[in-house]
């Protein structure tokens, strides 16, 4: 059945100031890194623009030269928690507003985006705009600690004529806005339904999205609309997403880190997968791919599993094997600390009403 799209008073009622009051669209202007033991701000901005005179390697105290009065010990309080977000809004001296937002990786430093805009959050009005027939479906992912479903993940699929089809036949550029309307929705739904205040949503991000200074604005929009917790939205990026420009994607990262979001590490141990990029980034979880999962009882690869989930574990991260198609399967992955699967051998995606039906059975 093909479904209609709707924003519900839910989100409408938490970007609908926002976008009365927009004049321009808030937009990447490149990013930041802050080292707390030097106590020293880099920022990248684009050659040639606005902001290139705050490219460089700054003091708090000599950047606040560039900024208007008011503005002046922002930066040092948005620095000095050393922990969390970071949010701070910032005028120069010729009137311009800029926008800090990112987190803290630990408590010597922090990154985020640099974004440009009247006000922070804004949103892209074709943000809401609904892609070609998007029926999400939702893939339950089980908690190996009780076997209760633990959250889900939000997979796109369109309606046509041959039936539900994968999104590899499009490419529209409101695809990841409509997919966390459409996630943020459902999850708000299975929290109500099932009267579950732990479930959680995960929802896929590529490099592109990432480059999107709307992309925070929009998840804050919505966690706030729907009232979800930090955390219950989640982020899922590959390292894939980071091969254009590491600095920008840890960047883009860190500003959906600030506003709530969880981020989870996907297809970690196969492709590109590189500790630099898991220092780099706290992220909440680790998804192992199916390429290693499948391979389950060979020595050196439940070796390599073992010492994946314990590194997850002592960075304050769970694990999540996903292409499990064996429950018995389960059994040896909880065996090697792994704190969730997902895959057939649970659940096949399902729509939002069967996924409802399904958390509380």
């Amino acid at each position: 059945m093909t479904t209609s799209f709707s924003v519900s008073s839910g989100i409408r009622n938490a970007v609908s100031f926002s976008m009365m009051a927009k004049s321009t669209t808030t937009q990447p202007h490149g990013n930041w890194y802050w080292h707390a033991p030097s106590q020293r701000l880099l920022i990248e901005a684009p050659q040639a623009t606005a902001l290139s005179d705050l490219s460089g390697d700054w003091s708090i105290d000599a950047l606040e030269q560039m900024l208007e009065g008011l503005s002046r010990g922002r930066l040092g309080k948005a620095f000095g928690t050393g922990d969390g977000p970071v949010r701070c809004a910032l005028r120069l001296s010729n009137g311009r507003d800029v926008h800090l937002v990112g987190a803290f990786v630990g408590q010597s430093e922090a990154r985020g985006m640099l974004l440009v805009g009247d006000d922070f959050p804004e949103i892209d009005p074709s943000d809401l705009k609904p892609g070609p027939d998007l029926a999400p479906v939702y893939q339950p992912i089980i908690s190996l600690r009780d076997g209760r479903i633990a959250g889900f993940e939000a997979l796109a699929r369109w309606v046509g004529a041959e039936g539900t089809s994968p999104p590899s036949r499009y490419e529209d550029e409101a695809l990841a806005s409509n997919m966390l309307i459409r996630s943020a929705e459902t999850l708000a739904m299975l929290r109500e339904k099932s009267g579950r205040g732990d479930v959680f949503m995960h929802v896929n991000l590529t490099a592109r999205d990432l480059a999107r200074g709307t992309m925070p604005a929009l998840v804050e929009a919505l966690m706030n609309g729907y009232k979800l917790p930090p955390g219950a939205l989640r982020i899922e990026l590959t390292e894939q997403a980071a091969l254009r420009n590491v600095g920008n994607a840890l960047a883009a990262a860190m500003a959906l880190k600030a506003v709530g979001a969880g981020l989870v590490l996907d297809d970690f141990g196969t492709g590109h997968s590189s500790f630099a990029w898991l220092a780099d980034l706290p992220a909440d979880s680790l998804k192992i791919d199916h390429g290693l999962t499948c391979r389950l009882g060979q020595r050196r690869i439940d070796t390599i599993l073992t010492t994946i989930t314990l590194l997850a574990s002592r960075l304050g991260m769970t694990s999540t094997a996903e292409g499990v198609e064996n429950k018995d399967d389960a059994v040896k992955l909880r065996g090697l600390g792994f704190d969730h699967v997902q895959g057939f051998a649970f659940a096949r995606p399902m729509n939002a009403e069967s996924a409802a039906a399904f958390l509380v059975a």
